[in-house]
């Protein structure tokens, strides 16, 4: 591995002793429902299994902590922590997302001509049995042809070009294609209909095409500086060159489809890859091929402090999402929440954080064991 996990007392967790983690104790209530009731979460390669997760959802719905300090002591008392040490002596790395908030039409119009997209019937998953010869292995998704063969599904440019013209997979239109491209970008949005009436998309499948971030090409092209560049300044850039926004956005060829949910609870985020909703603030989008969904992090960055008054940022928080760009032991992806305020927190997230595992103290054992 090129990661290990060392031992540490909670004393040695930055801020531990001020964080207030009792917004994951519904959040684990949630997830215990799925594990039991639908499907057991993917053991990541870590290794904490999904049984060794619901020993301590278990003692969190039977313990029912109320309050900042009950619920540091009920994970005090069921968890030991480990931070995450990469193997190169390298800090881990955080950024943030959020849902946005999208005014849009039931129908097109002169101003409203910038469709979400349902996924399309001919879209297929890839995987080692249907996988064709000298296609990528990055490609998860392909299109099959009508002869039943598979090929490369038509990219960005294609897509918008009007590949998808008049198959009836249009969910509503926005005005803007950069709104659309920053809702490809987190995976999710709220639409926002005349009438008011709000309806919520979260990531159905996307066209197959790595991702390609927009804003280090225009930080390779010397046109935003790397120190200060974020989702405003690359929005900022893409406003002020009308005539070359075009290629520029159709530089990421991945292209994303959605599907539509029911806005529930206004106050919780979408219902991520672990089939539960995100809590603002408090979920983490971690390597699902590493890590067990459900397990807790805490996170503790120095340089973070736009988030909570100019302090930095120490929280607990439950690995609750996934993402392509999401790649290594400590790497992490905060929800901010909805909405353009949730935008404005998540935009300049690029920041070296210290990662800790809080691993159920039965799965611990052998952790422990190991490291001595």
């Amino acid at each position: 591995m090129d990661y290990r996990l060392v031992p540490v007392g909670f004393a040695a967790l930055p801020g531990w002793d001020e964080d207030d983690p009792s917004p994951l104790i519904a959040a684990m209530k949630r997830c215990r429902r799925h594990v039991r009731t639908v499907k057991p979460y993917r053991t990541g390669a870590l290794g904490v299994t999904a049984q060794e997760l619901l020993a301590l959802l278990d003692a969190a719905a039977e313990a029912r902590p109320e309050g900042a300090a009950a619920t540091r002591a009920f994970f005090e008392a069921e968890c030991v922590p480990f931070r995450i040490e990469k193997a190169d002596g390298s800090a881990g790395f955080v950024t943030a997302f959020y849902e946005p908030e999208v005014a849009v039409r039931a129908e097109p119009d002169a101003e409203y001509r910038h469709p979400f997209y349902r996924r399309p019937d001919d879209l297929v998953d890839l995987d080692d049995g249907n996988r064709p010869a000298g296609l990528d292995p990055s490609f998860a998704f392909a299109r099959r042809l009508e002869d039943g063969s598979i090929a490369e599904y038509p990219d960005r440019g294609a897509i918008e070009d009007g590949f998808l013209a008049g198959r009836g997979l249009e969910i509503a239109w926005a005005r803007s294609k950069v709104d659309v491209f920053f809702a490809h970008v987190q995976g999710a949005a709220r639409l926002v209909h005349p009438d008011g009436r709000m309806q919520r998309i979260t990531y159905a499948a996307k066209s197959g095409h790595p991702f390609s971030a927009i804003g280090k090409l225009l930080i390779e092209r010397g046109e935003i500086d790397a120190a200060t560049v974020s989702m405003a300044s690359i929005r900022d850039w893409l406003a002020r060159h009308p005539d070359e926004a075009d290629a520029v956005l159709r530089h990421n060829r991945s292209f994303i489809f959605f599907r539509e949910a029911a806005v529930d609870d206004p106050a919780l985020g979408p219902v991520a890859a672990a089939k539960v909703p995100l809590v603002a603030g408090r979920s983490l989008a971690v390597d699902r091929a590493i890590h067990t969904f459900g397990l807790p992090f805490f996170v503790a960055s120095d340089s973070l402090t736009h988030m909570d008054g100019d302090k930095p940022f120490r929280r607990l928080m439950l690995a609750l999402d996934t993402g392509t760009a999401i790649v290594g032991p400590a790497r992490g992806d905060i929800f901010t929440g909805s909405g353009d305020a949730a935008g404005a927190l998540a935009g300049s997230v690029r920041n070296a954080a210290d990662f800790f595992l809080l691993i159920p103290k039965a799965a611990a054992a052998r952790y422990l064991h190991a490291e001595g």
